[in-house]
């Protein structure tokens, strides 16, 4: 497979005098090619994360441990496909943990 030096695309040749059927290049034509390329130095990036940072909904759920009447909540597949999800709740005040089956 070629490709053309002006413009990149692939050259599909019918016939030999066919050139580019993008920008129109002939082999007959001299394209100056660059032939060395300017590297820039790489510019470090650096990552603020933390691990329990989450964005979860809150919902009205009373905490066994601690009474508080608000939780954050989320959900996962931890069964057949066929079957319910599970339900996971984590206490805002003491970060008690607990999950509801359906």
């Amino acid at each position: 497979m070629e490709f053309c030096p002006k413009c990149g695309a692939v050259l599909i040749q019918k016939r030999k005098k066919d050139g580019c059927p993008r920008c129109n290049y002939s082999a007959k034509e001299k394209v100056k090619l660059k032939t060395s390329e300017k590297i820039e130095e790489k510019k470090e990036v650096i990552t603020v994360s933390k691990a329990n940072q989450q964005t979860l909904p809150i919902v009205g759920e009373k905490c066994k441990k601690c009474n508080h009447e608000k939780a954050y909540f989320w959900t996962v597949q931890t069964r057949a496909g066929d079957e319910a999800e599970t339900k996971f709740f984590k206490c805002v005040k003491c970060d008690n943990t607990w999950r509801e089956y359906r």
